[in-house]
């Protein structure tokens, strides 16, 4: 009988927490990785830019996996800024589906998640469609976009980088990402998920988001927990 009332016991107190919402997943810190509110603001990705996606994946990394443009199983989260002023402007700049000025290839570029100055996240892409943000990595890359010009200016603002790190931390619990695999666009080169078929451009990479700043960023992140 005492065990009976026990296992009754037992659960009431799971129900409870259930329709109490504190049944969630927790993290090793003992805090749960919840998602953070973004807004959904998607640019155009029809077909011709799943079309232009697939076909881009078949010249970059046709020789080990069947082009798509689907982002299937991610391993890497890379983190940029968008060297301009506003998240319109960005927006518009991945909208437009033109050939990108510096390798001329179609889609146009983008990223799943650009966040403002203000904090606010906007997600633009599907989790489940590949962007163009990185090169060598798209395959299997979340790209979040920060609004500004330097990496000191992101790592500045209590309101953008503590909505980025908030973001970082689901998804890396949502996708099984270590915390050493969220990178720099810098520190494209260094990663153990990075392939290029096309010769020319397999030591292509940006300055946004250097190793230095990246310590900090995956220090700041780690500080948030593990994951259940």
């Amino acid at each position: 009988m005492g065990r009976i009332i026990a296992l009754l016991l037992a659960f009431a107190t799971i129900s409870t927490s259930a329709a109490g919402g504190a049944a969630m997943p927790r993290t090793a810190a003992g805090a749960a990785a919840l998602k953070p509110h973004t807004v959904w603001d998607p640019i155009p990705f029809g077909p011709k830019r799943k079309q232009e996606m697939a076909a881009y994946a078949r010249r970059h990394y046709g020789s080990f996996m069947r082009p798509t443009w689907r982002l299937i199983d991610p391993h890497v989260i890379v983190i940029h800024y968008t060297d301009s002023p506003t998240f319109r402007s960005t927006w518009n700049t991945f909208a437009s589906d033109v050939p990108d000025p510096e390798l001329h290839e179609l889609p146009g570029t983008c990223a799943h998640f650009v966040i403002d100055t203000h904090g606010t996240i906007y997600q633009l892409v599907s989790l489940t469609t590949m962007c163009r943000h990185t090169v060598g990595l798209n395959w299997t890359a979340i790209g979040i976009e920060h609004v500004g010009f330097s990496d000191a200016q992101v790592l500045g603002d209590h309101r953008q980088i503590t909505a980025s790190l908030k973001l970082v931390h689901w998804l890396r619990c949502r996708f099984h990402i270590q915390t050493g695999n969220v990178i720099g666009h810098n520190e494209s080169l260094s990663s153990p998920y990075h392939r290029e078929d096309v010769a020319a451009l397999r030591s292509q990479t940006h300055s946004d988001f250097n190793h230095a700043d990246m310590q900090t960023y995956r220090r700041r992140l780690r500080s948030l927990g593990g994951c259940a």
